[in-house]
């Protein structure tokens, strides 16, 4: 149960919106997933392209990924502009911003203005992602907040699948620049967010109120939680071809396959979360560490594809469960004037574990000397965490 004290009051007894404000947030959401997934189909055709320009290895993959970064260092800023001029007005204009910068891509052939239009384009995906999740949090109470965070986290993991397969279309009909074309998506989402959001009541009357501090010791440990999260999630995501790849050579068309699965996978985790949602804490962290240490464990020591595929699944189960439950976790500590930093630290810390992933585990499998025993590192260093959830839960230091 939410605690009440000065620096975390009451909340409402009811909430203040209805279902059409909570599908609006949902798909503003999509937008930030969008930014990367969509143009991992016409990777290759990008890296043919720009072939010529010195370092365009690293490059083309940067283009796609710096949105991340981009989210995972603006995010506190978007949060904090949030709580200073208001949730609407800056969401709207992102995602305006969004649509205008997501775009640039498709007029241009240079390969470094086109790395500048998407570094743009992430501080726009930081402003959405965090005011989309923050107004979950100003719109909802008690049981239905966390289920839209259960349903932010699964829509937005559904949508992966659909997002890479249109994106897919689209480079085979127009090819390298089709998927920007996906962008212009932000303005009809705009177009609703401005009519059918409004600014919550409690912002309203709070901004500008400077009386308390923010709770930087109740918050700071979860967002560490998160970064650590975060990168256990990505870095099977990331590293999903190589680790069905320890069964033999697999084909494309087999890691989307499995790729959509494991999708799907953290869409169910939510779906557990869900049911789990009045102890969101300590209890799904454990339990949610858990079965990503098993999943982890699972794929290191299997030889065959199906094993592996679905220990792959069972790791993002437990992803599915511990993301919504740390959003949660984090908004149960947020007295409503400081909510926008509060979540603008919380998926700053969570973007930082996406663009961390590949590099922790790069240097994991170097330290270990194969992806198997990686794989055993990071289940070892999981399951330590789950136990210390557990322990912690059955002590009765419940602060969530």
């Amino acid at each position: 149960m939410t605690s009440t004290s000065p620096l975390h009051p009451a909340p409402r007894t009811r909430d203040i919106a209805a279902t059409r404000h909570g599908v609006v947030l949902l798909a503003a959401s999509v937008m930030p997933v969008m930014a990367i997934i969509s143009l991992v189909p016409v990777l290759p055709l990008l890296m043919r392209e720009f072939a010529g320009v010195a370092g365009s290895e690293f490059l083309v993959p940067i283009a796609l990924t710096i949105p991340a970064l981009c989210v995972a260092l603006f995010s506190p800023v978007a949060g904090w502009l949030a709580d200073r001029i208001g949730r609407k007005i800056l969401l709207v204009s992102a995602l305006v911003l969004y649509a205008a910068c997501g775009i640039v891509p498709w007029f241009l052939d240079d390969l470094f203005q086109i790395i500048a239009a998407r570094i743009a384009l992430g501080m726009t995906e930081a402003v959405i992602m965090t005011v989309a999740t923050t107004l979950i949090g100003d719109y909802f109470v008690d049981e239905r907040r966390e289920k839209w965070i259960a349903l932010q986290v699964a829509t937005t993991s559904v949508s992966a699948i659909v997002l890479i397969a249109v994106g897919g279309l689209l480079g085979e009909i127009l090819g390298s620049r089709g998927p920007f074309l996906l962008y212009l998506l932000g303005l009809p989402i705009a177009g609703m967010a401005a009519m059918i959001l409004f600014e919550p009541e409690d912002h309203a009357r709070s901004t500008g109120v400077g009386a308390t501090a923010f709770p930087f010791a109740r918050v700071l440990p979860l967002v560490v939680i998160t970064l650590g999260v975060g990168i256990v999630f990505y870095t099977l995501i990331v590293q999903l071809g190589p680790i069905l790849e320890l069964s033999g050579p697999v084909s494309p068309a087999t890691i989307g396959m499995v790729g959509a699965v494991t999708n799907l996978s953290v869409g169910g985790g939510s779906f557990i979360f869900h049911k789990l949602k009045q102890h969101a804490g300590r209890m799904p962290l454990a339990l949610g560490l858990l079965l990503a240490a098993l999943g982890y464990a699972g794929a290191a020591y299997s030889t065959s594809l199906p094993s592996i595929a679905g220990f792959a699944a069972l790791a993002c189960v437990g992803s599915g469960i511990l993301l919504p439950n740390m959003l949660t976790w984090t908004m149960r500590r947020l007295p409503p004037e400081f909510r926008g930093r509060g979540t603008g630290l919380w998926t700053g810390a969570f973007f930082l574990g996406q663009f961390l992933a590949p590099l922790v585990a790069a240097a994991v499998v170097g330290a270990t000397s194969g992806l198997a025993s990686a794989l055993l590192v990071y289940a070892g260093v999981v399951a330590v965490g789950s136990i210390v959830a557990a322990l912690s839960f059955r002590l009765g230091s419940r602060t969530g």
